[in-house]
Order: structure tokens, then sequence, then C-alpha cells
């Protein structure tokens, strides 16, 4: 009953449904939570690693409300939660699953390297819903068409939430931590944490009323709010979602109780709760997704890989001269998130009016959003360009002035994120200019630039390009 159980903490900054952290309490011993920060956390982009910075430092007091600590240490996993063992005496270590190769590997050895030396080493579920080696086609292998994929879980049975956990027993002493402070992982962020810092809605109380208000608000309407750039009609849950400070399950629970209750736009918010497991699934099955053409024919494609062009320097800066892409690079900037009909217009401009290649945009996402996730990441961009499982064909060129025409007439969304045409602009538009690089050399009082390349010529030029390929 005193044996000591090591909970190690990863992207899961929450205390409800947990389920390695309620296996640890009802284990009767004490609990140790430890985050590592190893090469998958110092890697990450500058938003994205301000953001976990900031959910570590919220998720630390949480569990200081419980009686606990969160032990912080740096270095390989493989050596840190070992030594972590042997210095607290701890008979078990319990953790949720990853699944990017990256992680799946060191977890790997970890798991091994702890059962070498007799100590219980146990993973849950929690990310994700429906793990990837349970869905499988009716002839076998695994799904590379999402409406097939969604019709064989949308049934499924869920396991109801946990609840969190009243207390979490200390132990006697508790180890070492480092300082938080002292991992600097903001730096990246200079003067940009300070415009996007009001955006974030921190941990996971502010994650439960996020989808609570939107469950009781908007998920009636989703089916059509969820594609105006100017509506707050989405629930904004992939900022929590990305760190774990909601589970999928929890809302999964929620859009069902929502259809159940009649609520028209249920069924499309489990739509793409399951879009999210598609992706999970796809990169556990083919890794490749995440730096390379899923579709190996796409290895040959003509895509210009220079980020030192002019064409990317402006795509980058919210420069094009096309009012959707520029209003959605913007709020990205602003905010660290784009809405989900900006990402598609974006990414289609970048891969097929420029003929750039995805990764270039991949990587600036990885470097932007504070909902960055890189299952969905990958799968998006690769979804735009073509060379993706299920992607939009080729030959689908999204013209970004009637797709603004007709998801925001009103110029709505160009007004609130684009500063130069207006005498009067919109505050978040001005915040633009404070938030980029000074070495940017902008300024609110420029003059909003031509196109630098029209709907009409970019379409023609990319199907050029794909016509004359052989897929």
């Amino acid at each position: 009953m005193t044996e000591t159980t090591l909970v190690w903490i990863r992207r899961d900054l929450r205390l409800s449904d947990h389920a390695a952290l309620d296996a640890a309490v009802k284990r009767g011993g004490p609990v140790i939570p430890v985050f590592v920060r190893d090469d998958t956390v110092d890697d990450l982009g500058a938003a994205p690693k301000w953001r976990f910075g900031l959910g570590l430092e919220h998720y630390a007091k949480a569990l200081e409300d419980k009686g606990s600590r969160l032990i912080l240490r740096s270095g390989d996993a493989r050596d840190v939660i070992p030594a972590l063992v042997k210095e607290t005496g701890a008979t078990a270590v319990y953790w949720q699953r990853a699944y990017d190769p990256a992680s799946v590997a060191r977890d790997t050895d970890v798991k091994a390297a702890l059962k070498d030396a007799d100590v219980v080493a146990e993973s849950f579920t929690g990310h994700l819903m429906f793990e990837p080696w349970t869905t499988e086609t009716k002839t076998g292998g695994f799904y590379k068409v999402y409406t097939p994929f969604w019709k064989s879980v949308r049934d499924r049975g869920v396991e109801a939430p946990l609840s969190a956990p009243s207390r979490l027993p200390a132990p006697d002493t508790w180890p070492d931590s480092e300082a938080l402070d002292a991992w600097e992982m903001g730096a990246a962020m200079n003067r940009g944490a300070e415009i996007v810092r009001p955006f974030v809605r921190l941990g996971e109380a502010a994650a439960q009323s996020r989808l609570g208000a939107f469950v009781a608000s908007k998920i009636a309407d989703y089916d059509t709010t969820r594609d105006l750039p100017a509506v707050d009609g989405t629930s904004g849950l992939s900022e929590n979602l990305a760190l774990g400070e909601i589970s999928p399950a929890q809302c999964w629970h929620a859009g069902q109780r929502a259809k159940e209750e009649g609520k028209a736009g249920a069924e499309t918010f489990l739509k793409e709760l399951v879009w999210r497991e598609f992706a999970y699934h796809l990169m556990w099955h083919t890794p490749r997704i995440l730096d390379d053409n899923w579709r190996e024919e796409w290895a040959a494609f003509p895509w210009n890989e220079d980020e030192r062009k002019a064409e990317v320097k402006a795509w980058k800066q919210g420069r094009t001269g096309i009012r959707f892409v520029d209003a959605a690079m913007r709020e990205m900037y602003v905010t660290g998130r784009m809405h989900n009909r900006g990402r598609m217009i974006v990414a289609s401009y970048l891969c097929k009016h420029l003929m750039c290649h995805w990764k270039i945009g991949q990587s600036w996402f990885d470097d932007c959003l504070i909902d960055w996730d890189p299952a969905s990441n990958a799968m998006g961009w690769q979804w735009s360009a073509g060379s993706g499982p299920d992607a939009t064909p080729y030959f689908r060129v999204f013209n970004p002035v009637t797709q603004l025409d007709k998801f925001d007439k009103d110029r709505d969304y160009v007004r609130r994120w684009i500063a130069e045409e207006y005498s009067t602009p919109h505050k978040d538009a001005v915040y633009y200019f404070d938030a980029i690089p000074r070495s940017w050399s902008m300024s609110a009082d420029d003059a909003y630039p031509d196109p630098i390349v029209s709907p009409e010529e970019g379409r023609k030029r990319a199907l050029d390009a794909y016509q004359n390929r052989d897929f």
C-alpha cells in the first residue's frame, strides 16, 4: 500500500478523464507526476512550445490544489525516467500513449528498460478514442479514406470519462524539480507572446467551459456557422485538445448528448472529432505522412522548395494581395490559431496558386500555431496539396476571391484582420504589426499590395503543371 507510482505526464494536462492518473491513485501508494523536457519538446516551434509552457505552469498549480506537485526534469526520457525510479523507489510508471514515431520509439525503449528492472510499466489510452490498431477494413488493413473510417467507428462505444481525483496521495519526500522558468519555453516568441496571450484559453477548467458554451449555444448551427470565419461558430477546442487539457472522449459524449437532444449540428461536430482520429490513424500506420508525400507518385512533382522566394515571404507575411489569404495568415500570427476555412484557403493558395511544396506551409504552421498537432497539421497540408490520403483532387483549386464572397460576404473577417485599407482599422488588425518581427518593416500605414499571383493565373499555372504529370 505504500508503493510509489510515477505518472509520466505528456500531452495530457488535465486531472479528469486521465486513465494513468486514475490508475495510479487506485493503486494505493504515493503518486508522483513528472514531466520530461526531451527532444520532442525542445524541437517544437515557437508558438506551440510557448503554449506548452503556459499549460505546464497552469497544470502544476492544478496539481498543487490536489496536494501534489509536478516534478520537472530535462534530458532523454530513456535516462530520466529510470533514474527517477531509482531516486524515488517507485515500483510502477504509468503514462498515456503518444502516437508519433519519435514518441513511440522512446516509449517502447522506456517500457523495456523498466520491465527489465522489474518495474511495472503500463501505458493507457486517452489522447484518442479509437486506438489505431483496433480499426481495420473488412478485408484487413487500415483505412485510407475518411468516410468508411467514420462509418466504422461512429457506433462504437466510447468509455465514459473518468472523474478527477479528489486528492493525490503525496510521498513523504518529494524529489527535486527543475524550474520551469529556466526552460525558457517562450523565448522564441519574442514580443509576439504579449499579443497572443489574451487569445489563449488556458487549462482544463477553461476547456470545459468552452465545451459547455459551445454545446449550449453554438452546436445547433454548427453545420453552417463553422464555415464562416467572421462568426464565432466553432468549438475552439483544438488548442485544448492539442495539449490534452480536455479529452476527445469528453467532447464525444457532450456531442452525443447534443445529438440525442436533436441539435442539428451535433453529428457534424462528432465527424470533426473523428477526422482528428483519422489523422492519428494514418500517422500510426504510415508515419511517412509527417515528412514525405503520402502518395509516392507525387515525389517528382515540380513544387518550389525554396523558402527564400519573394512569393513565399509575401505568403508568410500576409502580403499576397489576396484578402482571404492575408486575413487568415494575420489571424494566425495574432491569435496563434486560424479558422478552418482559412486553413484550406491559405494552403491551397500556397501549394496550387504559388506552386510551393506543402512542407513549407507545414513548417510555418509548426512554428506559429498554439493548437499545433503533428497528425492534423501533416494530414491537413497533404490533403490541400493533393499528395495525401483522401486528399482534395488536384484539379480542385480554391478560388480565394469567390470563397471570400461566399463565406465573408460583408467582409467582416477581412476588416478584423487587414488594417491597410481602413482609416480606422480594427484593433486586432493593428495588433498584427505589434506581433511581427521588426525586421519585416511593415506598418498599418503601408499601402495594401496588388495580388502577387491572381486567382486566374495561379489556377492556370497549377492545372498546367498537374496535367503534364503522370499520376
